[in-house]
Order: C-alpha cells, then structure tokens, then sequence
C-alpha cells in the first residue's frame, strides 16, 4: 500500500504517522524528542523515528514510504530544508530535509513550520475545507498564524508571515521576549491567560484552564481576566482580517478548548470592532492535536502529485 511519513516534532515529543493517499493514518506513533541530551540528541531521535517508520511500513504494508514531511517549530527556511532555529530544542542551521532523505534512502521529503503546517491540515481538511482564504490561529504558550490561500500557506518572503502573535496590541504593554512592548501574545496566549489569573488568585499552579472554570461558575475576577483576553484577541484579529480579508477564521491551541465560553465573547468583540471589513466566520479548530501530523502528510503527498518540483520548493 502506498503511503508516507508524517513527523510532527514539539519542544518536547514527537507525534508521527504513516499516511495512505486518502488521508487515512494507518500507523500513529509518538516519542520524546530528548531534549535534555542536547541538540544533536534531538535530530538523532528524529531520524532513527523516522528510519523505524519506514521499517515499519516496509514490514505491514509491503513497501517502504515513498516520501516524508517534517514539520518543527521556531524559525523555518523551507526553500532549503533547513531548521534555522528552535529555542526549545536548542538547535541552529540544521538541513534537516537532507539528513532525512539521506537515512530514508534518497526519498523525497518536505520541511515545513510546525503551525503553518497544521494550518495547512485545517484548512484542506480540517475546519476550513473548501474555503478558498483562511487564517488559522492557535492559542497556545505563544500565539501564531497561518495565513492559507488556494489550499496552500503562505509562508512569506523570508518565512515569517502569520506571526500575528507580536502584532502590538497594547502600545507601552508588557514586555515580550521579541523586543517589543504590547504583543499579542503577552495577552491572549494560553499561557498568558494563566499567568494573569495566577496573579489574581494568588496561587502559582493556577491555569487558563482553570480560569475558563470560573468564568464559566461566574466568578467576577475571572470574568475581568478573561475579558482582557478576548478583548486584546479580538484587537489583534480585527488588524488581520482588515490586511487579510479571510472568510474564516480557526482558532485553535489549548484557549480553544473553552469552547463556547471563549467562543460567544470573542465573536462578540470582533463584530463590535469591525466597520467596513467582512466578518468572517469564526470557527473551532477540527483536527486537534493531530493537526501538525495530517499536514505533515500533505507535504509529503504533494511532494509526489508535483515531481516536476523539486522538494525546495514546497514550504508551509
């Protein structure tokens, strides 16, 4: 059966898949990164997962992959197949596209950025299937974007377009590790969230999910704290719908998982700031945590549907 390597690599585990040409997953994994061994550790591990894929799909499904894609978080050069920087893995210029292919016996693989990546999946075949302008945004310990036109993403001239989470929405705001004042993400991240509703109850091990709880019991102080949120969520999304003009918009990450209790107000505050722009629709994320690992598959395919073009020239 003819199928591909999907590997999503995070800060601190991997997920990955064998992926048939129809988008099933006929094989899911997951293992550590080890990252506490270091850098080189990391791509190791890397590769010997991405080997026993290949082995395995050898073994149940008569046939070695026939390519593999990659996604991995921080700074991406797509174009060259190289992991330029990740802070949590500690690694720098890493030609990772080619390190694969070398210990996957010359086939062809595709590197991608980890949320443009799941941006990818989402809007294909997750939340956005069949819109033809998308912007994907996932609320996790930091906040990002995927900006998605035709079935593809968009990655930029130089790979850093969707960083929608240091777009400054508060001027003179808190500091954020970028060197700015006031990003987005220094409010309306998960990890934001729990960092504020921390400081209003005063107990350290306090998270944004436990502040959706209270929200949702009708504690006053959560309400403020969340609002904050959705209010300086709602002023970064409205600047990029005015430059994007999507016809939907996903949010996912761990924020998302409130549900309807972040839902309802956030709709409620991008109507309320919206004057000539469209409002799009404003939707859930489909996919999950499986949404880096489906997009993953999706490089790889169309790594093989465009043999006329070389593996350097599809990104995410």
């Amino acid at each position: 059966m003819r199928h591909v390597i999907a590997l999503d690599v995070g800060g601190t585990g991997m997920k990955a898949a064998l992926v048939g040409a129809d988008g099933e997953l006929l094989h899911q994994a997951r293992r550590s990164t080890g990252r506490e061994r270091g850098p080189d550790s990391v791509v190791e591990s890397i590769l010997a997962f991405a080997a026993d894929l290949r082995a395995h799909g050898e073994d149940h499904f008569g046939e070695p992959a026939a390519a593999a894609g990659v996604a991995v978080p921080g700074i991406v050069d797509a174009d060259r197949g190289i992991a330029a920087y990740a802070a949590n893995l500690g690694w720098r210029d890493v030609p990772l596209r080619s390190l694969l292919s070398e210990r996957l016996d010359g086939v062809p693989v595709a590197l991608g950025h980890d949320v443009r990546t799941g941006g990818l999946a989402e809007g294909r075949i997750g939340a956005g299937r069949g819109a033809d302008r998308f912007l994907f945004v996932p609320l996790g310990t930091g906040i990002a974007g995927a900006i998605g036109i035709d079935g593809r993403v968009e990655a930029g001239a130089h790979g850093f377009a969707g960083e929608i989470g240091h777009v400054v929405v508060r001027p003179q705001g808190a500091p954020c590790p970028c060197g700015q004042h006031g990003c987005l993400e220094r409010y309306a991240s998960a990890a934001a969230v729990s960092e504020a509703w921390a400081r209003a109850t005063g107990d350290r091990d306090a998270d944004a999910a436990d502040c959706a709880k209270a929200v949702e019991s009708g504690d006053p102080r959560a309400r403020a704290v969340w609002q904050d949120a959705v209010d300086a969520l709602a002023d970064g999304l409205v600047t990029a719908l005015t430059l994007l003009d999507p016809r939907i918009l996903i949010i996912g990450g761990g924020l998302a998982e409130a549900g309807e209790t972040l839902f309802t107000p956030l709709r409620a505050a991008v109507e309320r700031r919206v004057t000539f722009q469209k409002l799009p629709s404003i939707v859930p994320a489909a996919l999950g945590d499986t949404a880096g690992c489906l997009g993953a598959g999706l490089l790889a395919w169309d790594l093989l549907a465009t043999p006329t073009h070389p593996a350097s020239e599809v990104s995410a």
